[in-house]
């Protein structure tokens, strides 16, 4: 599993429901957004809502409903996930996404979900703050029990599993989020 996540780690990239990091786009309606995948996320919408309608995270919505967590994350949460794309999961020794997406897996499959997400709304701001306090990083409790390391060199944020792997974060421009929302962040590559 820690192999698998490992991976996976390394095709994350950062992105909030609520438009903390990336290029934020005012809507028609109203809403900030910012584009994941070609599509608009909407602040207004939770994880899954927005997730379904980026085209580079179709494996992860899948292993998401697999999983059974749609529920969860659809929940005020708040959560803050570090979604890998496609591209992370493609990286993956044939077969293991197929293998993971089977109902006797699913308890393997959740884990490697759980490790991507840790309780709470992180923004740019949140995780420099946390940054600077811990001496430059910053430990993330996940869900699923482990930890996840947070680093800021030379602008950029860097996710480093408990093996070691590292995964830039891409943080745009650090913009406010909007008003804030009763739903979930996540980290999402754009």
């Amino acid at each position: 599993m820690k192999r698998i996540s490992a991976i996976l780690l390394a095709g994350v990239a950062a992105f909030a429901a609520n438009a903390t990091f990336g290029e934020l786009v005012p809507t028609a309606a109203g809403e900030t957004t910012a584009m994941v995948g070609g599509a608009p996320m909407y602040p207004s919408k939770n994880i899954v809502q927005n997730a379904v309608n980026s085209k580079d995270h179709t494996t992860l919505v899948a292993a998401v409903k697999a999983a059974g967590l749609v529920q969860t994350l659809e929940g005020p949460g708040p959560f803050t996930v570090f979604a890998p794309t496609n591209d992370a999961f493609a990286k993956l020794p044939d077969g293991t996404v197929a293998t993971l997406l089977k109902p006797e897996n699913k308890q393997t499959l959740v884990n490697v979900l759980t490790y991507h997400v840790v309780p709470g709304r992180l923004t740019t701001k949140d995780l420099r703050e946390q940054i600077n306090a811990g001496g430059g990083k910053t430990a993330l409790k996940t869900v699923q029990g482990g930890t996840l390391t947070i680093e800021e060199k030379n602008g950029k944020f860097w996710v480093i599993d408990a093996k070691g792997d590292t995964a830039e974060i891409p943080a745009g421009r650090d913009q406010a989020s909007p008003a804030d929302s009763s739903n979930a962040s996540f980290a999402i590559e754009w």
